[in-house]
């Protein structure tokens, strides 16, 4: 029996968004493998991470250590992937939303 698939819309998009009883701060992505944040603590790791990767650019060319960018890189991969699972939903590869 196939799962039928859902058009992709902006409707579609935010209510799969608001339909989150569970209280994830990420839920997966409908198109890929990964994350998107839905609350605001979510949002508040997302811009935490970027803020430390620009540091990590800007420690980079004021102090000639070439590795600061990457290291700020990492750090805020780690960040994201580390809340991603802790609190978020499983990430899994999906194409769509599917009718349950």
């Amino acid at each position: 029996m196939k799962k039928s698939v859902k058009k992709y819309t902006w409707r579609n998009c935010i209510e799969y968004i608001r339909d989150n009883p569970e209280g994830y701060w990420f839920k997966r992505k409908l198109y890929g493998w990964g994350w998107v944040p839905v609350k605001w603590q979510g949002w508040l790791v997302v811009i935490l991470a970027v803020f430390i990767f620009i540091a990590g650019i800007y420690v980079g060319e004021t102090d000639d250590s070439p590795g600061a960018a990457g290291l700020g890189f990492l750090l805020m991969l780690a960040i994201i992937f580390a809340f991603g699972y802790w609190k978020g939903e499983k990430p899994k590869w999906q194409w769509g939303r599917t009718e349950k």
